[in-house]
């Protein structure tokens, strides 16, 4: 997220107009806007030097086109790991007007998880933008329930979010990073039996929410070339297995809204990601 309110309520007026088009033209409602923040691969590592991947982190209405940068002084926690040693810092290498460019730790060789969490950032959201919002984390009947309570005495919606993106970087033998929690506030751990995934194979997500599966959460993944995502709710164990039907680059996403157990009449916001890309079939 960028670093002021601004882009963010940019964001949820043009997904309110979206959303009043895509009524009017019968679109599923599937297609409404997002307001995520991700990683995706700006360049991959030379042959012959130790330069590494070097990583775009930014903002959009949708996966893969981003709009505002997330900057790198409002990273309190980012890095990468490797199977072989331990978590080591990005280094940033540059801002543009869409992303903030890091470089994964100068040295480090084969596959690798790197990810990064947001600082807190406060929002205030006129009532005719919630419903959208609601509507576009796929928000159950007792957050809406709640909400409609709180409208009911009066009170503005009030949220404090942060964000959570990860992504993994294949080796070049075609191996991931062991499926191995990174310590983040909210985070998805994908396990693909250690190589890239393929398209129709299954594969495994875990949820965490302060290092403890998080049950009953919806995700959605989203394809590069499609404004359609695929929805799954996570099971009792945080889980969800899937089979994801295109090659090409996925991004799963996810929002943990819940009131404030400090602040009264305040919501706050996980938001997570998890970039990642899938390959044809091996013969």
């Amino acid at each position: 997220m960028p670093s002021s309110p601004r882009p963010f309520l940019s964001t949820f007026r043009r997904a309110a107009r979206r959303v009043a088009t895509l009524a009017m033209l019968g679109v599923a409602a599937t297609a409404a806007t997002a307001h995520d923040s991700w990683f995706q691969i700006q360049s991959g590592p030379a042959a012959d030097d130790e330069a590494g991947w070097t990583l775009a982190l930014g903002t959009g209405d949708r996966f893969p086109v981003m709009e505002f940068p997330l900057a790198a002084e409002h990273l309190p926690q980012q890095g990468c790991r490797t199977p072989q040693g331990p978590a080591q810092a990005m280094r940033e290498a540059g801002l543009s007007a869409t992303s903030q460019q890091l470089r994964t730790p100068a040295g480090a060789s084969g596959p690798m998880s790197c990810w990064a969490q947001s600082s807190g950032f406060d929002i205030t959201l006129g009532a005719a933008l919630v419903p959208v919002y609601l509507k576009e984390i796929q928000a159950g009947p007792e957050l809406r329930a709640t909400w409609a309570a709180m409208q009911a005495r009066g009170v503005t919606w009030r949220e404090r979010y942060s964000k959570h993106a990860r992504i993994e970087l294949p080796g070049p033998d075609g191996t991931l990073a062991p499926p191995k929690p990174a310590g983040l506030p909210l985070e998805a751990v994908m396990d693909s039996g250690g190589r890239v995934p393929q398209r129709g194979q299954s594969l495994a997500f875990t949820l965490l929410r302060d290092g403890r599966p998080l049950a009953g959460l919806p995700l959605e993944w989203v394809h590069e070339r499609s404004r359609i995502g695929v929805w799954r709710r996570t099971d009792a164990q945080g889980r969800v297995d899937i089979a994801l039907p295109w090659s090409g680059r996925w991004l799963l996403r996810g929002t943990d809204l819940r009131l404030s157990a400090t602040q009264p009449d305040t919501w706050e916001s996980r938001f997570v990601t998890l970039a990642f890309e899938v390959g044809e079939p091996r013969p």
